[in-house]
């Protein structure tokens, strides 16, 4: 990150430049798990493929949007994953509804959840992959996604033009 400070580039290009390789990669890695699980689990796809894959590009946009974020606050590489791997995983393993239901959690910690971004993913895949909903069904999800998505976006920006 401290190279592409030190560019003549404008911050929203800093970021555009870090984001590209890691949503090529990203894209491919969910297109061979669609794939592994139609093909080779038979798990059925529901409800519209395109959707799936939309809601599921917007979730990889916020997570290398928080990615990204975290790249900015921190200053060694070693930090951000430590950040990444025990500071996000473990929350959002616990907290997603992907282990436990949510509904089953105290109030407590189902109000915690609703800062966990994989909360809201699953919950839109789960309505289209499983129920075969559509996109009515799942704007919510959507919609909260995209918010944190501009957030996440915003904050990290901010971060860099503090740093120029």
């Amino acid at each position: 990150m401290e190279v592409l400070l030190a560019s003549p580039l404008e911050p929203g290009s800093v970021l555009i430049s870090k984001t590209v390789p890691y949503l090529a990669l990203s894209f491919i890695n969910l297109i061979t798990i669609l794939l592994l699980s139609y093909f080779v689990l038979d798990v059925p796809i529901q409800g519209n493929l395109a959707l799936l894959i939309a809601v599921s590009v917007l979730f990889i946009f916020l997570a290398l949007s928080l990615g990204l974020l975290i790249s900015t606050l921190v200053q060694t590489q070693v930090t951000a994953v430590l950040i990444s791997g025990i500071g996000l995983m473990m929350p959002t393993l616990i907290l997603s509804g992907m282990i436990f239901p949510i509904d089953n959690m105290p109030e407590p910690l189902q109000w915690a959840s609703s800062v966990v971004p994989a909360r809201w993913y699953i919950a839109a895949v789960k309505k289209v992959m499983i129920e075969g909903l559509g996109f009515t069904h799942v704007a919510k999800e959507v919609g909260i996604l995209a918010g944190m998505v501009v957030f996440l976006i915003g904050a990290s920006i901010a971060k860099i033009k503090n740093r120029l």
